[in-house]
């Protein structure tokens, strides 16, 4: 069916230049614009009135988040970033647990396990990373392994089908992924998947603005967890408060911003009726023929030339570069040594060949 090019009138700075820093923020929508109004100005006319409808906005968002990932709402967790999640989560889990990590992950994966007093291994991100990662684990008594499942600098994609085997060779293992670099560019099966745990912030590939994010845990590994934080809004938002949501209440203590989650409910909405499969298909064709088009212009190192799954980020090892594609309205950022490109549904073929074009000179 393929992406309408009519979906890119919906976002105006796709008016202004070419927007390739999905990987830092995601857009705004006009239509999102025109919910996020309505919102606020039945606020402000209705007062209190209006906002005594939060609590089905709220389960309504859970509904929408679990079907995104094929999973159950009373196991979904709303949060008002991956960061905050990821920190009440950890407060629960014992220190006797032994973490692998991987080196220059997200800082906000890696931190809140560095400051506390958790037994950590770690690794290089680079070739044949999957095989390391199950030696280690296999070799080092390795009880949790937390990455990100897209790297925020360069891209590098973690092989699902490797951690899905990865999880029934060692079933006592506990994967943690962050997917706030990943969320919204592909359908994704959580139920059926190696993974765990699943957290993600929504502003970036899921288009839902700042303030939300969500945690997807699984029934069977919540008793690894000792939660202990509440307050007056956990578990009022839900239908399922007395018995079904006992361990995802502990990550929502306080009051939850019907405009942010409301947010976050309309995009993947507005992302699943774009169709998921779609957009995963149309974001492959444009990080195969990136990829395919920087390495043949020596602009990628080795590691990704001989790379399989990878996501829709790239770093440019071109440190002139930069000042040439901001003077021509392109929207980058730079990471690391080099120029951090990244590329949504809302991107085309030909944005990609007027950036190489640049790059080239």
């Amino acid at each position: 069916m393929g992406i309408s090019p009519k979906l890119r009138k919906k976002f105006p700075v796709l008016r202004q230049g070419i927007y390739a820093n999905t990987a830092t923020s995601g857009l705004l929508s006009e239509d999102l614009l025109e919910w996020r109004q309505e919102h606020d100005l039945d606020f402000l006319i209705g007062g209190s009135g209006a906002k005594m409808g939060s609590d089905k906005l709220l389960a309504a968002t859970r509904l929408t988040v679990a079907r995104f990932f094929n999973f159950m709402d009373e196991n979904v967790a709303l949060v008002p970033s991956f960061s905050q999640g990821l920190n009440l989560l950890l407060e629960g889990l014992g220190n006797s647990e032994k973490i692998l990590l991987l080196k220059g992950d997200y800082p906000s994966l890696n931190w809140p396990f560095e400051s506390r007093d958790f037994s950590i291994v770690y690794l290089e991100i680079g070739k044949d990373l999957e095989e390391r990662i199950y030696t280690e684990v296999k070799d080092r008594n390795i009880t949790v392994f937390a990455c990100s499942a897209v790297q925020w600098l360069n891209g590098f994609k973690i092989d699902f089908d490797f951690l899905k085997q990865l999880k029934a060779d060692f079933p006592h293992l506990l994967v943690l992924m962050d997917g706030t670099q990943f969320c919204g560019t592909e359908y994704f099966d959580f139920s059926g998947s190696g993974i765990d745990v699943l957290g993600s912030s929504g502003y970036k590939w899921l288009l839902s603005g700042y303030g939300n994010g969500f945690f997807l845990v699984k029934p069977e590994i919540q008793d690894r967890f000792r939660l202990r934080s509440k307050g007056y809004g956990s578990g009022r938002n839900s239908k399922h408060q007395k018995d079904g949501r006992e361990f995802c209440k502990h990550l929502e203590p306080g009051h939850l911003d019907s405009l942010s989650f409301g947010s976050l409910d309309f995009s993947m909405k507005f992302l699943m009726d774009v169709g998921l499969e779609a957009i995963g298909e149309h974001n492959q064709k444009l990080a195969s023929f990136t990829k395919d088009n920087l390495v043949s212009h020596g602009l990628l190192d080795d590691v990704v030339a001989h790379r399989g799954p990878w996501g829709t980020i790239f770093n440019i090892q071109k440190k002139d570069g930069y000042d040439d594609l901001v003077k021509n309205t392109i929207v980058c950022a730079r990471r690391g040594d080099g120029i951090r490109l990244s590329f949504h549904f809302y991107n085309t073929i030909n944005e990609v060949e007027a950036i190489l074009e640049i790059l080239k000179k």
